[in-house]
């Protein structure tokens, strides 16, 4: 499967979505590569420290990077791994419109924060583009970094909104902001391989959403 992590607005967590997913299919043995098109390289230095600090006593991930059309890319790594979980940054780019018409499956995740929530307009836009060529891609939106305080309604609210955008189903899971995550993310892990019950939940719960 080709899974593309993408969006129109930067800091919403792609990069640890990404990254956590592929450890994830890494522990299930499979055969996974992350393709980073995103110029700030995030999922990329990620793996350079998985490689120095941690090479041995974890499950391989294999990442490489992209920019501009990727899509001769993606279809090329499609051909040498079981998975290919393609982080495309946060701003409209050849990369991700490029992406799409290669990938199976786009997760974008969002905020819960009105910022964000405005940015769905233009990627829905982009995804019914990608649609008329790439007629097998299904998209979701993916609520990321959600408060963990459950008495704050921005969760809720986000929902609302989402469920008026029809080319993007909303995901049934949630990623919350968590130290967890950003502990894995300097340290080359994902938070499957860290003693977080609940920041792996989440992880188990997208990536069985997402792959079985």
């Amino acid at each position: 499967m080709i899974l593309l992590i993408g969006g129109e607005k930067g800091g919403t967590g792609k990069s640890t979505v990404a990254t956590n997913l592929s450890v994830y299919l890494a522990q299930a043995q499979a055969d996974v590569v992350i393709v980073d098109a995103d110029p700030q390289g995030t999922s990329y230095n990620w793996y350079l420290r998985r490689v120095k600090e941690a090479a041995g006593d974890v499950p391989r991930v294999s990442c490489v990077r992209a920019s501009g059309d990727i899509y001769d890319v993606v279809a090329e790594q499609s051909k040498r791994y079981e998975h290919v979980i393609v982080d495309a940054g946060g701003f409209d780019s050849d990369a991700l419109r490029s992406g799409l018409l290669a990938a199976h499956l786009a997760y974008t995740p969002l905020q819960a924060s009105q910022p964000d929530l405005e940015t769905i307009s233009g990627m829905a836009k982009m995804i019914g583009e990608a649609r008329r060529f790439n007629r097998a891609l299904t998209a979701r939106a993916l609520i990321s970094r959600a408060p963990t305080n459950p008495v704050i309604n921005e969760v809720r609210e986000a929902k609302e909104v989402l469920a008026d955008v029809p080319e993007l189903a909303l995901s049934g899971s949630i990623v919350r902001e968590r130290k967890a995550y950003r502990d894995a993310m300097l340290c080359g892990l994902g938070v499957v391989e860290l003693d977080n019950p609940k920041a792996k939940a989440e992880i188990q719960l997208l990536a069985q959403e997402i792959y079985l």
